[in-house]
Order: structure tokens, then C-alpha cells, then sequence
């Protein structure tokens, strides 16, 4: 087990940066904190609390019978069936003490080696739970990256995860944070088990307990407020932000709950990512699990934005974030940190953290999805796989268009009473900042959208009915059932909202922000043979103009026929590989152009050029206590020390430091010939007018199902901004009025 507690007594891979504890002021304020968590109702009473605990302890029972069953039916003696056992454990944010009212329970159930996950627990625990009238919207999904069953027992949601172990017979005392527990056991057995023991783990690396859990619970809820709280869409979920407060705690182990939010968003405002943040130091086991190192895992330096997990193996937590997602949380960070120097100063409240987010309001043009069903089980199951492809269109868009047209997804689905079974998400757009002769640069993104839906009707228990659709629609354009009331707000004046306007776009510095993917090995102890850096992004800022002089059109909403490809795998976590010339009608990237720019490093980085990078943070000091200043140089200049086998990560205050590498061109030959190999030596990329069939990319696609999203990423080598002026063909959709969004009005 990877263990954070050093030789000096500190939690964590570095020291505190101060251990100053509250003042009377600080003790004044997480009573409004508190207060204000009290106020919006996050805490449940104690009645939901008793029948919480009542519905585990039925659970318990339930299992303890069917285990019992199960080992009858696989032919052992009766003293052996009465001897078995299966045992319910809990995790997430009921287990840290967090959860609220309606909140659903993540819950693991541990079986011997004899009870079969697909056999006996998707089937006969799947049947015992059916016949019982107390349990209800039972939805067992078998194929998702963690088999889950999802129910609600007695009105109580139920999020249930089933391990195998190899034990003949599971002991009441069973201690899952060893990591002899792990022993040959099936990868979706580790990745059951990783909940329970990375919550656990979470609970001993902090300092204190009962403020990290305050702390935790205001996060979560301005997480949530501010539409910045899914894993599945490509945000963060409940165990990304437990890692990121956790970690803050580590940092300042006496502050009081007040402290801890305000230096939160300080903190992470200014990372440096995607440097790792890790409350403890990554250690490779004895079991030959992989665990996250970015040095031998290739598909590890596409991450954008790495929480590492505690416990053994760890694992990137938050793989699912893209360049998109990660811009617009750094942002709300900075937006954050700005009003808690605010309320720091006494010139604002809490309150004013938890504005919404006016998300139909920054973007000029959206992405709507709708979809539909002929019942409310259908809906529901269709809605959930949907929900969980979001992210691929992101991914999608993000890399046909080179990270020029970035999404902005929003977590929450929105109902129409007029048309019942039908469900809508919808996506914000904008471009980045690029030169202007490339101002204009048009974006025909109906290939994407269609190879989306096709994608998406290869849903393994697609029923008659279940449809989608994908439709652009401008600001003004968007339906007022989004709306609170069903009522559209009127718009301010735009001097009006100039001046409301707090917090500047241009203050998440894209350089920092959008900075390479190959980044995270800047500190490490390579060899300058090992790796060189790629230079961050001359034009990573994006686009502030109001107008642009092109009109974008709709995009069509005719279904292309549902396709069933036989490689889809219901709720994995990897995604098919694509290439970019085979969709149908693309002509925004000309003949040979795609394959070129793939392989070809950026025309602005310079031949034995040495790079800059920034640092995140203009003024260390701001975020040290007057306590701690004169300890700052140690501690920002401190590497942390691994063991030779274990991979060598900055620590976080190394990562708020400025660094300068120089950079090889010719040393990324290795890396172009990799990423050659996505565009077929250029030979798929030229057909542009066909799309290849599921069935002759089944034995390809079905070798690469393990992998995660770095081949829907963007690539390592940035390509060049086109520079033709050579005039394209009209399109009938053309995206390229997506502007930057504007900040929120009316906060501070």
C-alpha cells in the first residue's frame, strides 16, 4: 500500500506549507460556512440517516442468503454451504461522511472465488433482488469498466459493485486495504475494490478528519452549482474532488475550514498541470499491477489534468478530462479564488460563491442532443448510455479540429413537459484565439456529429424507438424550457455587462493551461536523451471578438440509420480509433493535409530552440502565510525523492515554479512514426468520400478496446496552423462564428 506519512511526520509528498492554525476571524467564518451548508439543506436528517442504515443492514442479510444459495448450487457440502459468506462494504461519499439528502450509497459486495460475477450475481442476485416488492428500478449494467447494479431499496438509491476474491470462504474481518487482497484477481475485481480502498486511504492521509469532510462538502456543492460536478461528461466526480481537498489539508494541516476553501481555488488556480497532484508517493507493489507512470505508459501522458489515486494500483482518477473541460473548471477556479480574496476582505458573502452558472448565456452557439424512448425504462437506460458517450464528442471535436473549436458540455439533461420521452443535453462552442488570417476558418463538423450517432445506435440493448438527434441552435435560439420558469432572462446592455464583469477570461493563461500533454516529465530525472519537451501553444488564447463576419448554419437532424457494430462494448471506457479522413464530406482539411499535420512537429518550434514555460504562479508568496515565508525557498525548491523503481514525480510546490528545457526537434522521430500509424501512411486519410464499414475494422478495433481515450486526444505533436489562403468549397454547415465565451455577468 503506498504509504503518505514521511520520516519527518508530515501527510503527503511534501511539507506543509504552513501550519498556522485559525484566527478568531477564521473561526467566525466556517461558522458561516457551516451555517450556509445548513441553509442549502446538505445535510439529512436523522430519520434518512436511520433508514440508510437499516436498508445497509437488510442488504448485508440479502447477500449473507445468497451467497449461501449460490455455493448449494455449485454442488458444495452443507457444511461447507453454511460456513460461506459475503460481506457489504461502502464507499464514496456515504463512507466519507459527506453525502446528502437523496444521495445515492456506493456500495461493494465481496464474494468467494466460487460465486461468479455474471452467473451468480447478474443473474441469481439479480433475480433474488427482482421478487422482493421493496426494491424497485433495478438496472444492471454487466459490460460497463465497473460492473455495477444500480436499484433503490425502500425509496434508498443503491450503487452496488461485486468482487470476487479468491478466498474459499470471506471472513466477517475481512481487511480490504492489504494488498494481498488484490492477488489474482480479474481486472474488474481490482477496479471494484479500488473504491473501498482509495476512500479508506483518503480518511488516514488527512490530517483531520472532521474538517476535511466541511471543507469536502462545501466543494461539492459549489461544484455542483457551477455545473463543473460529472466524471462521465468529463469533469471531475465525488472521488476527484475528496483527492483535490485531501490534498489541500496536507498542505495546511491546522487550518480551519474557511482557510481550506479560500486556498483551494488559490491553489489550484495556479497549477501547473498537467503535473500530478498525489497525496502519497506512487509505489509499483509486488502483485506486477500498472500502476500511472507517464515514463512506460504512453497513453498515461495523454491525461490533461492526473489525480492520482492513494492506494495501490494507482490510477489517474480524472482520465476522463479533456483540454475543453479542463479550461473551463481553471477558469471557475479563477473566478472562485477571486471572490474568496472578496469575502477575505469582507467585501462579499459565501452566497455569492453559488451563483449559477448562466451557461446559456456565455456561448453564441450550442449543440443540442435530444434523444427519446417509447417508455420511461427504455428512456432511462438509453438516457444513461448517451450521457456516458458525451465526452467522446468533445473528444471528437478537439482533435478533427486541431483544439481550435473547443465544447463546453453541460452535466445536466433538461425535460420538455410538452413532449414527454423526450431528454435534451446540450453543448456550448467557442475558438480559440488564432491568427487572424485564420479568423475565418470554417469547421464542417456533420461527419463528427454523424459518426457520433452511429457510435451511439451501437448500444448493445438498443430497442425500438430509442432515437437521437444533433442540431445546432444559436443563443437566441435555445428553447425556454431550460430556463428556470420557462422563462427566458432578459439580457443586460453590453456596457452594463462590461462592467459587471469580475473576472477577466484572459487571466487562466492558455500557454499554462493549454500547454503540452508531454509536459508532466519536466521535472522528472530523465537524461536529456529521454525526453525533450514540445513547446506550449504561440496562439492558446481564444477568441474575445463579438462578432464574426460568417453565419453559421444548422446542422441537419435526419438520422443516419441505426448501425449495430459488433465491437461496441457497453459503458467501456475506451474508444474506438479513428481516422480522420474517413469521414464522409469532410472538407474542412484538404487532401493529405490531416496525415501531414499529424507527423509534422510545429513550424513554431525552432531547431535546438530552448522554452520558457511560465509559471502558474506570479507570486508564490500570496499563497504562504506570513508564518511560513521564510521556509518558501526550501520548500518550493524541494524534489521529492522516489525509490528507483518507482516513477519520479514533482511534488506540487516544485510544479509552481517556472522551468526551462530545451527542446530537440529531431528527437520526436520516434513519436512522429507513432502517430503516423493513425493515418495509415496517409493512404485512408485521402478518401475522404468513404467511410469504412464496422466490419472491417471488427479485429482492429477489438485489439484496441483496452485502451483509454488518448487516440480521441489531442496528439502529442500540435499541429501547425493552416496557412492556405486556397478557397474552399461552400458547406451547408459551417461552424466558424463560435466565439470565446463571455465571463459571467452580475458576479464578484
Amino acid at each position: 500500500m503506498a504509504n503518505g506519512n514521511n520520516s519527518n511526520g508530515y501527510l503527503g509528498v511534501t511539507e506543509p506549507i504552513s501550519l498556522s492554525g485559525p484566527t478568531e476571524k477564521d473561526i467566525v467564518r466556517t461558522q458561516e460556512v457551516e451555517k450556509c451548508l445548513a441553509d442549502a439543506g446538505l445535510y439529512e436528517s436523522q430519520e434518512e440517516a436511520l433508514l440508510r442504515e437499516e436498508v445497509l443492514g437488510k442488504l448485508d442479510q440479502i447477500v449473507k442468503a445468497w451467497i449461501k444459495k449460490a455455493t448449494r448450487a455449485s454442488g458444495y457440502g452443507e457444511q461447507f454451504v453454511q460456513e460461506a459468506n459475503a460481506k457489504i462494504f461502502t464507499f464514496g461519499s456515504y463512507r466519507l461522511g459527506v453525502h446528502g439528502p437523496g444521495a445515492d450509497i456506493d456500495t461493494l459486495c465481496v464474494g468467494p472465488r466460487h460465486a461468479t460475477r455474471n452467473e451468480y450475481f447478474f443473474q441469481a442476485f439479480y433475480d433474488v433482488l427482482a421478487d422482493m416488492p421493496e426494491v424497485t428500478e433495478i438496472h444492471p449494467v454487466p459490460d460497463a469498466h465497473v460492473p455495477i447494479l444500480k436499484f433503490k431499496f425502500s425509496g434508498v438509491s443503491i450503487d452496488l459493485l461485486y468482487a470476487k476474491l479468491t478466498h474459499v470462504v470471506i471472513p466477517e474481518d475481512l481487511d480490504l486495504s492489504h494488498d494481498s487482497i488484490l492477488y489474482n484477481v480479474d481486472e474488474q475485481t481490482v477496479r471494484s475494490l479500488n473504491g473501498c480502498r482509495v476512500t479508506d486511504q483518503i480518511l488516514r492521509l488527512v490530517p483531520n478528519i472532521l474538517t476535511f469532510r466541511t471543507t469536502l462538502r462545501f466543494m461539492r456543492f459549489w461544484a455542483k452549482r457551477r455545473g463543473v460536478y460529472s466524471n462521465v461528461i468529463g469533469f471531475l466526480g465525488g472521488i476527484n474532488w475528496a483527492l483535490l481537498v485531501a490534498r489541500i489539508c496536507q498542505l495546511y494541516p491546522n487550518a480551519s475550514p474557511s482557510m481550506l476553501i479560500s486556498r483551494f481555488f488559490k491553489v489550484y488556480s495556479k497549477w501547473k498541470w498537467p503535473n500530478p497532484v498525489m497525496l502519497c508517493h506512487i509505489e509499483e507493489g509486488s502483485l506486477g499491477l500498472p500502476v500511472w507512470d507517464p515514463r512506460k505508459n504512453f497513453r498515461d501522458r495523454g491525461h490533461h489534468m492526473p489525480i492520482i489515486t492513494p492506494a495501490y494500483p494507482c490510477m489517474n482518477s480524472s482520465y476522463n478530462v479533456s483540454i475543453s473541460t479542463r479550461h473551463v473548471m481553471v477558469q471557475e477556479f479563477t473566478r472562485t479564488s477571486d471572490i474568496c480574496q472578496a469575502i477575505d476582505e469582507s467585501k462579499a458573502g459565501w452566497d455569492a460563491l453559488f451563483s449559477p452558472y448562466p451557461f446559456f448565456e456565455l456561448y453564441r452557439n450550442y449543440l443540442k442532443i435530444e434523444i427519446t424512448a417509447r417508455n420511461e425504462d427504455d428512456l432511462r437506460n438509453w438516457k444513461g448510455w448517451v450521457e456516458s458517450r458525451l465526452r467522446t464528442l468533445v473528444l471528437k471535436i478537439e482533435r478533427f479540429t486541431r483544439e481550435m473549436l473547443l465544447s463546453h458540455p453541460n452535466p445536466r439533461d433538461f425535460l420538455d413537459s410538452s413532449r414527454p420521452l423526450h431528454c435534451f443535453y446540450f453543448m456550448g462552442l467557442w475558438k480559440k484565439q488564432i491568427s487572424p488570417a485564420q479568423e475565418a476558418e470554417q469547421y464542417d463538423i456533420r461527419a463528427i456529429v454523424n459518426d457520433f450517432k452511429i457510435n451511439i445506435h451501437s448500444y448493445h440493448h438498443w430497442k425500438e424507438g430509442m432515437e437521437i438527434e444533433v442540431s445546432h441552435v444559436r443563443r437566441k435560439d435555445i428553447p425556454t424550457f431550460v430556463f428556470p420558469g420557462g422563462i427566458r432572462p432578459s439580457r443586460p446592455s453590453r456596457t452594463v455587462g462590461k462592467e459587471a464583469r469580475t473576472v477577466s477570461r484572459s487571466k487562466v493563461s492558455a500557454n499554462a493551461q493549454e500547454g503540452n500533454i508531454m509536459s508532466i516529465a519536466q521535472s522528472m530525472p530523465y537524461k536529456s536523451s529521454e525526453v525533450k519537451q514540445i513547446p506550449s501553444d504561440p496562439h492558446g488564447g481564444y477568441q474575445s471578438q463579438e462578432r464574426t463576419g460568417v453565419v453559421a448554419s444548422t446542422l441537419p437532424c435526419e438520422e443516419t440509420g441505426h448501425m449495430f457494430n459488433e465491437y461496441a462494448n457497453l459503458h467501456t471506457e475506451s474508444v474506438e480509433q479513428e481516422h480522420l479522413g474517413s469521414y464522409v464530406g469532410s472538407t474542412s482539411v484538404p487532401e493529405n493535409h490531416v496525415a501531414h499535420d499529424l507527423v509534422k512537429p510545429p513550424e513554431s518550434m525552432p531547431h535546438n530552440s530552448t522554452n520558457v514555460y511560465p509559471s502558474p504562479t506570479n507570486g508564490l508568496d500570496h499563497l504562504l502565510d506570513s508564518s511560513c515565508k521564510k521556509t518558501a525557498d526550501t520548500i518550493v525548491n524541494k524534489i521529492t525523492n522516489f525509490s528507483s523503481a518507482v516513477l519520479a514525480v514533482p511534488d506540487e510546490l516544485d510544479e509552481l515554479n517556472s522551468h526551462q528545457v530545451k527542446v530537440d526537434q529531431q528527437d520526436f522521430t520516434a513519436v512522429d512514426q507513432g502517430l503516423s500509424l493513425e493515418g495509415e501512411t496517409g493512404s485512408n486519410v485521402g478518401k475522404t468520400g468513404t467511410t469504412s464499414s464496422p466490419g472491417s475494422n471488427h479485429g482492429k478495433r477489438k485489439a484496441e478496446e483496452e485502451l483509454e481515450t488518448l487516440e480521441l486526444a489531442a496528439p502529442l505533436i500540435r499541429p501547425p496552423a493552416s496557412t492556405s489562403t486556397t478557397q474552399r468549397r461552400p458547406l451547408r454547415l459551417r461552424l466558424s462564428t463560435v466565439v470565446k465565451p463571455k465571463p459571467a455577468e452580475g458576479t464578484s
